[in-house]
C-alpha cells in the first residue's frame, strides 16, 4: 500500500499527487468515484467500475450474436403468426 499526502483546497477540492494520478491513469476532466467507508475514502476511476460491471455481466451474455437481434427475430415471428 502506498500512502501519499494530498491537500484539500478551496471549495473542498482535493489535489491528488501526480504519482497517484499517473498510477490511476487520470487526466484532467476524468470522472472518479468516491467510496466512503467509515473514516476512509476510496477513489477510483469511473471507467474501472464500468469495466468491472461489464466483466460481471459478461457471464449472462450470449456467446454469439446480439440479444437485440434475437429479440427482434422473436417479435417478427410473433407478428407473422398474428
Amino acid at each position: 500500500m502506498t500512502v501519499l499526502r494530498g491537500k484539500v483546497i478551496a471549495g473542498g477540492r482535493i489535489a491528488l499527487p501526480a504519482d497517484i494520478r499517473r498510477s490511476l491513469g487520470l487526466q484532467n476532466g476524468d470522472t472518479v468515484l468516491f467510496e466512503l467507508n467509515g473514516e476512509e475514502v476510496r477513489i477510483r476511476p469511473a471507467r474501472s467500475a464500468l469495466r468491472r460491471a461489464q466483466e460481471r455481466l459478461r457471464a449472462f451474455a450470449p456467446k454469439e450474436g446480439l440479444v437485440s437481434e434475437a429479440l427482434i427475430a422473436e417479435r417478427r415471428a410473433e407478428a407473422a403468426r398474428d
